[in-house]
């Protein structure tokens, strides 16, 4: 059963790194965004987004440490 929630917390991990946006993406390559710092501060979704994704990292670190001394 622990095995089986690890997995569901690992999927949800992966999903939420990648829906994650990053900064200005390819538009700062190539010249436009005009920013100068690739610090910002997070808001609405995107704050949500992030610490899902802490809190989730943080979950499965818990589930694999249990599941280290489980098994």
């Amino acid at each position: 059963m622990l095995v089986i929630g690890q997995v569901a917390i690992s999927i949800i991990l992966i999903v939420l790194v990648l829906i994650q946006e990053r900064g200005e993406g390819l538009g700062a390559l190539f010249g436009g965004g005009g920013g100068g710092t690739p610090y910002h501060t997070r808001r609405g979704l995107e704050k949500v987004i992030f610490w899902s994704t802490i809190i989730s990292a943080v979950i499965f670190a818990v589930l694999a440490i249990i599941n280290l001394f489980i098994i």
